[in-house]
């Protein structure tokens, strides 16, 4: 069975509520995520596919907040083992605005918490963006307090 590992970032900016970035693949909506190449680190692999899928180049890392994801899929008929490692991070909205999408991708969205569930259908990944949300709505409290 082969094995990949994979980092992948939740992006969002704010306006009055986050607005999160999905893009779009052949068959889902998703993350910016990719493979962690050979001697990189987690933070250096979201930073370059977040430059490379998405044109994103000032992510702002929220400390505290990481989740991973374990799937399989065939690939040219071998089993695969995937894991994936997400962040959460936060672009200004003018970063938002030179987002620019690679060739592995149809199209991309800013969309609220809501809208966004609504067109993803991996049931993993839309527990993953609520938790997401939930998260960033108690780090901008405690943000407000400090």
């Amino acid at each position: 069975m082969l094995i990949e590992r994979s980092a992948g970032v939740i992006t969002f900016y704010m306006k009055n509520e986050p607005y999160f970035l999905l893009l779009e693949y052949e068959t889902y909506w998703g993350f910016v995520r990719g493979i962690i190449e050979k001697g990189e680190k987690v933070e250096e692999t979201i930073k370059r596919e977040a430059q490379e899928e998405a044109n994103i180049s000032n992510l702002k890392i929220l400390e505290g907040f990481k989740e991973i994801q374990n799937w399989f899929y065939k690939l040219k008929g071998e089993l695969v083992r995937k894991s994936a490692i997400y962040f959460l991070a936060e672009i200004s909205e003018e970063e938002a605005k030179k987002v620019r999408i690679s060739f592995e991708h149809k199209s991309f969205k800013f969309l609220k918490i809501d809208e966004a569930l609504k067109i993803m259908r991996i049931e993993n990944e839309k527990k993953m963006l609520e938790k997401a949300a939930k998260f960033i709505k108690e780090y901008k409290k405690q943000k407000t307090l400090i």
